[in-house]
């Protein structure tokens, strides 16, 4: 079994953004690829961004098992790592990122201790977040409320992880990622 680097983070605080810089500049790191069962955004490619299915099939997947970890994080969106995209990965000896809630990265962190880096990515107050969901211009206020009120509780989080960047500027956070990834990763 290879490593795994966890990057966790409320919606809204970079850490898609710093997971993407990481695999670009970190070989030989592969993306996990988790499935969901909200709907595909414009930019999203299936098999590349999520594996996109539909809430029956991932709850009969959970009936046969095939999630190393999963959650319900919003009413009827479901999201999970497949076992079977960690032995493919596994498999062609690289290091797994995830990019995954919080809820997620405890569970990954429980199951996999040795071989794992868990960082949580803050953002530097909520209604910067609330700013930068905003920006996004892909959600309804009633949905930026409820990821605001979930980011609430997911800080409540952050010191149940092995290391912990403010992205209040984004290159400066991309380098500490790089930096503790390298670390852990190469021993450098």
């Amino acid at each position: 079994m290879g490593k795994i680097l966890i990057i966790t983070a409320p919606s809204g605080s970079g850490k898609s953004t710093i997971v993407r810089h990481l695999l670009s500049t970190i070989p030989p790191t592969a993306f996990s690829v988790s499935a969901a069962t909200r709907s595909k955004r414009a930019n999203e490619i299936h098999g590349k961004d999520y594996y996109f299915i539909s809430v029956d099939s991932f709850k009969k997947y959970i009936r046969q098992r095939r999630f190393v970890e999963w959650e319900e994080v919003y009413p009827g969106q479901y999201y999970g790592t497949l076992k079977s995209e960690i032995k493919r990965l596994w498999r062609q000896k690289k290091t797994i990122i995830f990019d995954v809630d919080v809820i997620g990265a405890t569970d990954l962190k429980r199951l996999f201790p040795k071989k794992s880096l868990a960082i949580f990515i803050k953002p530097p107050s909520l209604e910067v977040l609330k700013q930068r969901l905003e920006n996004r211009h892909t959600e309804t206020p009633e949905k930026i409320a409820t990821r605001l009120k979930r980011a609430g509780k997911e800080l409540q989080y952050e010191h149940s992880f092995d290391a912990i960047i403010l992205n209040d500027d984004l290159h400066k956070a991309q380098a500490e990622a790089a930096l503790l990834a390298n670390k852990f990763i190469f021993g450098k």
